[in-house]
Order: structure tokens, then sequence, then C-alpha cells
């Protein structure tokens, strides 16, 4: 299946990645790294899911058993419970095997000074970075333009990958990055 592309212009002090449009003056940081699949968490999910799904059939087998004395209404009860356990499983290894199929992507990200993050991808890691070097130079000369076609950034399940960086913040809320001596 060929690659969909998407257009990257600069001009009249604008970024336009397809059809949105980011003014210059409002980014914050662009950038080339490795989209990666959150391949270890999707591990720990499923074991837990697992495990959880397990003690949960395990405890109604056990409570059909008691509540129904070996009965037939107690063998259709647990014939129930495990089938419906059966299913969630499949649902579990199913959602693991998305992850871990998963491929990782070459992309360049543009961060904006709000909440939004454009990123296309390509093949060349080289081309990504000279695209850095010209949305950089666009923001010091924003009389500077250029177009190009890339990549569309095509992932399944966005809350599978890392995005960008990790920052972990202890002790209570309202954190706003300044320190007191």
């Amino acid at each position: 299946m060929p690659a969909q592309t998407v257009e990257l212009r600069i001009g009249k002090r604008l970024l336009w990645v397809g059809g949105a449009a980011y003014p210059l003056h409002n980014i914050a940081r662009v950038y080339t790294f490795v989209l990666k699949p959150k391949r270890q968490e999707a591990t720990m999910r499923f074991l837990k899911r697992v495990g959880l799904t397990l003690a949960v059939l395990m405890i109604l087998t056990m409570i059909g058993e008691i509540t129904f004395l070996g009965s037939d209404d107690s063998d259709g009860f647990v014939r129930f419970a495990w089938v419906g356990g059966l299913v969630a499983l499949v649902v579990y290894v199913t959602d693991l095997l998305t992850v871990l199929t998963a491929t990782s992507h070459h992309v360049v990200a543009i961060e904006t000074a709000g909440p939004s993050t454009a990123m296309v991808t390509g093949r060349n890691t080289e081309h990504l970075k000279q695209l850095v070097g010209y949305i950089a130079n666009a923001i010091e000369n924003p009389e500077a333009e250029f177009h190009v076609q890339v990549e569309r950034l095509m992932i399944s399940s966005p809350q599978n990958y890392h995005f960008g960086d990790n920052v972990n913040m202890y002790g209570g809320s309202g954190n706003v990055g300044i320190t007191h001596a």
C-alpha cells in the first residue's frame, strides 16, 4: 500500500500541515524523534487483565458450586462465566498483539504554545532533520516560504504510543516549574 502524503507548506507566516494552519509565532518546539509503541505497558496490562479475569472466574466457579450445590443450574452458571472469560481473553490477546506488532515511526513533531502538536513521518531521517531546519529558519525569518510533500502519520491507536518527553512531578498539585530557595 503506498504511503499517503500530506502537504507541508510555509508561507505568509503560517505553517500548513495538510488543511491545518499553525501561526509560526505560536510554534514552541520542532524536533525529530522515534514514535515507539508502548510494548512493555501493553504486556503488563495484558498480564493484569488475565490475572484479574482468572481470579474472577475462579471466584464465580466457587460461588456457583456452593450456591447451587452441584445442580444443573450450577453447570450452566459456571459454563456461562467461563465462556465470558474466554471471550474476554480473546479481546485481551487481540489488544496485546495490536501493540506488539505496531511499528515505530520516525517523525517530525511541531508543538505549539498550546496543547496542539502536528506530526509527519518519512522513511528518510535526514530529510526529516532537514524539515526541522526549514521550519526553524521560517520561525526566525517570517518571509521564508517552502513547500514539500511528506508522509501522513498513520497509527491505529494513539494511546498505544509514547509521545515526546516524560516528566514525573512529585509533591502536590498546581506545579508551575518554579523553585523557591
